[in-house]
């Protein structure tokens, strides 16, 4: 995946999350219901495999299902991207830092009681009382605080030169062109590739002193 690519992807994650922003106070209806029935008013939505498990066992109807699944789509979503952006480019330190923090946050077990949203943003601003603060803050601040994280890290990289935005993993057309590259130029290809061309009585390639020399021939026999 290009940056580009990468560009467009978290572009269109953050239109998913407006929509689901505008339904803010049905997705906390949602998890009050779930907690209800989970008889767990007690402690706050800390992880999103809380909410998964809250969705899995505890939704009873097609309004909080659907809901809870778009919160669900966005993280994976979010997981995602933080493998394509791992992929776009080695990294620097502070690229790689941004990476690890978005990585940690979707992470399904990871604690995001305490996390909150800041300025512009005003997510935590919505919730209608103190009990849904305490209980809410996290969860709605996830997204926002990811997003944020992730254009950060758009904006480092397109700084780096160009020839650090390579994938990471081995470039497209590679196998190609090592069939064609020179005996001797791929290493792992060297013995297996100069044996095969002096047994098939093939000139051997240039580049490999081992491969200049004649198949080795029996006293007074043929090969």
């Amino acid at each position: 995946m290009t940056m580009n690519e990468v560009k467009e992807s978290l572009r269109s994650v953050e239109q998913k999350y407006r929509l689901f922003q505008q339904q803010q106070f049905t997705f906390i209806a949602a998890l009050e219901h779930c907690r209800e029935d989970a008889h767990d008013k007690i402690r706050p939505i800390s992880s999103i495999g809380q909410v998964q498990s809250y969705m899995e066992h505890h939704c009873h109807n097609a309004t909080d299902r659907r809901i809870l699944l778009m919160f669900l789509d966005i993280c994976t979503e979010l997981s995602k991207l933080c493998q394509h952006f791992e992929a776009l480019h080695a990294g620097t330190p502070v690229t790689n830092n941004l990476l690890e923090k978005c990585k940690s946050l979707v992470s399904h077990s990871n604690d995001l009681s305490s996390l909150r949203a800041k300025y512009p943003h005003d997510v935590v601003n919505h919730l209608s009382c103190d009990e849904a603060r305490n209980h809410y803050g996290g969860v709605v601040s996830l997204i926002p605080v990811v997003l944020d994280l992730m254009k950060e890290w758009v904006a480092h990289s397109e700084k780096l030169p160009r020839k650090a935005l390579q994938h990471v993993s081995e470039p497209q057309g590679a196998p190609q062109a090592a069939a064609h590259a020179p005996c001797g130029t791929q290493p792992w290809l060297r013995k297996h590739k100069c044996w095969q061309l002096t047994r098939d009585g093939l000139k051997p390639g240039a580049g490999d002193k081992r491969c200049s020399k004649p198949p080795w021939r029996p006293p007074g026999g043929k090969l």
